[in-house]
C-alpha cells in the first residue's frame, strides 16, 4: 500500500520544497552526538586516552604533539604590564603618557601590540577628559546666558 497523494502530486507527509521539517532548528544547548560519544569515551578511559596521545606525541606525531602542547601550555592572550605613567588629569597628561608608552615600545619593554592597547586606553581617557571639560564649558556658558 502506498501513501496517499496530496493535491500537488506529492506523497502525504513529505515537506514542501524549501520548507524544513524543523524550522526552529535544534534546541539551544543541544550537543552533537559525536561530542557526547567522545565525552563518554574520555570519561571512562581518560588515563588510557591521555597516555595514547602522549605516546603518539613522544613518538614523533607532530600534530598530536601540537595538540598536547596547546592544552598544556596554551598561547597567552595577554599579560599584565607595568609602566610608569603620570596622573591623567588633563589632555596634556595623556600626551605625556603616550610619549612614555612609545618610549617603552622603542626600548623593548612593551611589545608593539601592548603599546597599541595601552595607547587605545589612553585615547579613551583623553576623550573622557575632553567630554567632562566640554560639559563644564557648556554649563558655564548656559549660566552666563541665563543672567
Amino acid at each position: 500500500m502506498t501513501a496517499p497523494e496530496n493535491a500537488g502530486g506529492k506523497q502525504a507527509g513529505q515537506f514542501q520544497k524549501g520548507q524544513s521539517g524543523n524550522p526552529r532548528g535544534k534546541a539551544k544547548g543541544t550537543r552533537h552526538r559525536a561530542t557526547v560519544l567522545a565525552e563518554k569515551l574520555m570519561a571512562t578511559d581518560t588515563e588510557a586516552v591521555t597516555r595514547a596521545v602522549i605516546d603518539a606525541a613522544t613518538g614523533g606525531d607532530m600534530v598530536t604533539a601540537r595538540l598536547v602542547l596547546e592544552r598544556v601550555c596554551p598561547v597567552r592572550k595577554g599579560r599584565p604590564v607595568s609602566i610608569g605613567l603620570p596622573s591623567l588629569q588633563t589632555a596634556g597628561d595623556v600626551l605625556t603618557a603616550l610619549g612614555a608608552v612609545v618610549a617603552a615600545v622603542s626600548e623593548g619593554e612593551l611589545t608593539p601590540d601592548e603599546g597599541a592597547t595601552i595607547a587605545g586606553l589612553l585615547e579613551m581617557k583623553r576623550r573622557a577628559i575632553e567630554t567632562v571639560e566640554l560639559d563644564a564649558r557648556i554649563a558655564a556658558l548656559e549660566q552666563r546666558s541665563v543672567k
